[in-house]
């Protein structure tokens, strides 16, 4: 069987056909960060000084049975981090969490934590990470290339470990292979987790050891794509020269109140606030260095991403984007028919809202 073709002006994606699908569910994990948005990006556009964001996570459920987690959002008891976790949020980061996805989970009451047979971390970050240990031994851990090597041991046997022994002590700890399989879909290398193209695991190095992007497929034709932090604001993902800046934006993402339906936003309006005066290039160009980070293999791992994001049949759900919170249905719901309710057309340039400072106000 050939390759499903990619929509028109979009780059070739390699999509294997398959009939067989997964149940996506998002979860709002409760968490609300604000971090620096230097600590991402190299030049911050004026007025948006920092990233304010939830942190979402993915449920998958497959036809045998199987029950997947992608990222555990952030852990309830936010002191129990490492020490060394403890000292970078108190000094930059504020977070706030209701409840960890245990117990959400068990509140909904359809599904148990004992029901989970995997928990995938995108990476180990703190608002990626979660708490495993609220899962049960049978619960195993699965992370990219590179943890067990970088990452072990945990605290307190070490007590510099950025990730915690409980964490994974007494559960299968699996370390995907990306390179035994030699399968590629897009740029990015691949790992077909349930054997039958329905969920891929995707090698996406750079923002730290590791980090994995997902792939589920909604429709045999229609895909999600779970970002984790291949990027953290979709101004470093749109536009590009697959999805320029439009001619006009309705409802405009500056209009008062809030997206008023009638409401226009000129396209050159957005083109004199962009940094480059560009259609066609991203509001953020370049990423900023980090300890953990690669800033050369996260940019590639970025440009990836895009590809997938010009696609008309792929959903991009970045973790920490703001603008799906009034826009996806959330857990216990299912997103599988994300483009039939058009939510890609509806979030594209939402996130533009976060901008608005940047706007003359004699324009608003």
């Amino acid at each position: 069987m050939s390759p499903l073709s990619p929509p028109a002006n979009s780059p070739p994606l390699g999509l294997p056909p398959s009939n067989q699908t997964v149940d996506v569910k998002v979860i709002d994990s409760t968490a609300r960060i604000r971090v620096p948005m230097t600590a991402f990006v190299k030049d911050q556009i004026p007025g948006h000084e920092f990233l304010e964001c939830p942190s979402y996570t993915f449920l998958v459920e497959h036809i045998s049975g199987q029950k997947v987690l992608f990222d555990l959002g952030v852990r309830k008891d936010i002191n129990g981090f490492p020490p060394v976790v403890l000292n970078v949020i108190k000094n930059n980061i504020g977070m706030t969490v209701e409840n960890d996805i245990a117990t959400i989970l068990e509140n909904e009451g359809t599904i148990k934590v004992k029901d989970i047979n995997a928990i995938i971390w995108s990476h180990w970050h703190m608002d990626h990470s979660g708490d495993p240990s609220t899962f049960p031994s049978t619960t195993s851990l699965v992370v990219g290339p590179g943890f067990k090597e970088n990452m072990l041991p945990g605290y307190p046997i070490n007590p510099m470990g950025r990730i915690l022994e409980s964490d994974y002590q007494g559960r299968e700890l699996c370390e995907i292979d990306f390179e035994s399989r030699k399968l590629q879909i897009g740029r990015f290398r691949a790992f077909d987790y349930f054997g039958d193209g329905s969920f891929y695991l995707l090698d996406s190095p750079g923002h730290t050891v590791g980090h994995m992007c997902a792939l589920a497929r909604t429709t045999p034709s229609t895909f999600i794509f779970m970002g984790g932090d291949a990027c953290h604001h979709c101004g470093s993902l749109r536009p590009t020269e697959y999805i320029p800046l439009p001619n006009e934006i309705s409802p405009s993402p500056f209009s008062i109140p809030r997206y008023a339906p009638n409401s226009t936003c000129p396209g050159t309006l957005l083109e004199e606030i962009h940094p480059h005066r560009s259609r066609v290039t991203p509001f953020y160009t370049g990423l900023a260095p980090a300890p953990d980070r690669n800033v050369e293999e996260a940019e590639k791992s970025l440009n990836k991403m895009a590809d997938f994001d010009a696609s008309e049949d792929v959903f991009v759900a970045i973790a920490h984007d703001s603008s799906l919170l009034d826009i996806i249905d959330f857990f216990p719901k299912k997103v599988n028919d994300w483009k039939e309710k058009g939510w890609k057309e509806a979030s594209r340039w939402r996130f533009l809202e976060d901008f608005h400072k940047a706007v003359p106000s004699s324009t608003l």
